[in-house]
């Protein structure tokens, strides 16, 4: 069995605004891995669920699908309500974040099992780091 433990984030400057998703991934075989994604115009929200969506395909694009079918993966927010609406705890009213949890929870399938965990936000400082480069990054090259 394999364990991950995964730091999410997402963030957008303005809500609507540019946004963009940071994700740390830790666990054997795979060390310490960092990602990002630029993710256009969307609401805060929306980005914080993109997060999950991108560190859930990533973990299992590294490992592979039958790793994955033999791992737990703990996924740290610092976002109460989506850790909440994750589990289920919440209703989601949005229909964009409906279609978002439908496709977390299709992908919590190809793992042995998927929990979502709230953290503070100064406990994920490094996909907050990663969100901030990346949309600094992307706002230069727009001059915003």
């Amino acid at each position: 069995m394999f364990k991950f433990i995964i730091h999410t984030d997402g963030g957008a400057r303005g809500n609507p605004g540019p946004a963009a998703a940071g994700v740390v991934i830790e666990g054997d075989p795979v060390g310490h891995k960092e990602f990002g994604e630029y993710l256009g115009e969307i609401t805060n929200n929306e980005a914080e669920y993109r997060a999950v969506i991108l560190a859930l395909k990533k973990l299992k694009h590294i490992i592979g699908g039958e790793k994955s079918k033999d791992s737990v993966v703990e996924v740290h927010v610092d976002s109460e309500l989506l850790e909440r609406q994750l589990n289920g705890e919440y209703k989601i009213k949005e229909k964009n974040l409906q279609k978002l949890f439908v496709e977390i929870w299709n992908l919590k399938t190809d793992f042995s099992g998927v929990a979502f965990k709230h953290i503070p936000r100064e406990e994920n400082t490094e996909a907050d780091r990663i969100v901030n480069q990346i949309l600094d990054r992307e706002l230069s090259k727009l001059n915003l």
